[in-house]
């Protein structure tokens, strides 16, 4: 099971594929703040219901020097379609050896319908602008979770 981060941390670097196969990096937004949320699987009512609260506040979020990143374990391909078919506007990367989900501490055990299983972990990272963790949220759940982030940051 993997660590989970704490405030203060550095962030693990990454870099993954997107939705066109284009390389993301944790780097490529140093000096603005980035919200790197981990979910289970794209095309799923829980998180797209979370990528659409995402996307509608994107503007809000992007207007208060804030990027989001998703990432799931999903390919780049399932993740092309569920833009499409969502018409999502967050950046969407593929993690499918899921080695950035552990390094988030995003990948582990968890509880599902009562039983222990191994999995995705919802959670939400925010990393400041120097690449350092400023709050990271585990086993969140996918309604409700944007409008409480940006309370909690106060936007």
């Amino acid at each position: 099971m993997s660590e989970r981060l704490q405030p203060g941390d550095t962030a693990p670097a990454f870099t993954l594929p997107d939705a066109d196969g284009n390389e993301v990096s944790l780097a490529d937004h140093r000096g603005r703040k980035v919200i790197v949320y981990f979910y289970p699987a794209a095309l799923t009512p829980g998180c797209t219901k979370q990528a659409c609260d995402f996307t509608d506040n994107l503007e809000l979020l992007a207007g208060a020097g804030y990027d989001v990143i998703g990432v799931s374990p999903d390919k780049p391909e399932k993740l092309a379609k569920f833009r499409e078919k969502e018409d999502l506007k967050v950046a969407l990367v593929a993690d499918p050896d899921k080695k950035v989900l552990e390094a988030y501490g995003a990948f582990g055990e968890k509880k599902l319908y009562g039983k222990t299983v191994v999995g995705v972990i919802r959670s939400t990272v925010i990393v400041d602008e120097e690449g350092k963790v400023e709050r990271a949220l585990y086993n969140v759940k996918a309604t409700g979770h944007v409008a409480k982030i940006i309370k909690d940051l106060g936007l």
